[in-house]
């Protein structure tokens, strides 16, 4: 999936069309807020992997679609475990803030 502004579309519309037709679903946007869809004939936007309340809140410009892939290892990967020497986060920020005693 990718997201166009109106200019750029415009400026390279044989381009994105062709995307289209290959099977790629384009966003078309107009200061930031998607406005249109260029899916493949035939095929329905919800259909390109995105579910549909997703799609009709980026319409409504209350959220914004990525622009990379989904990389669902990201978030099964182990997070680090971060030391901080028996403080807890609260203490340093205190400490940054020189609230402390």
């Amino acid at each position: 999936m990718e997201t166009v502004g109106i200019r750029e579309l415009k400026n390279r519309l044989s381009h994105y069309v062709r995307k289209a037709e290959s099977g790629d679903v384009v966003l078309v946007t107009d200061r930031g807020r998607v406005v249109a869809e260029l899916v493949p004939h035939g095929q329905r936007a919800e259909v390109a992997g995105l579910p549909p309340w997703m799609l009709e809140r980026a319409r409504r410009g209350e959220l914004r679609l990525p622009t990379r892939p989904h990389d669902p290892e990201l978030y099964l990967r182990p997070r680090p475990r971060v030391d901080l020497g028996g403080e807890t986060v609260q203490d340093m920020i205190d400490w940054l803030r020189e609230d402390r005693l």
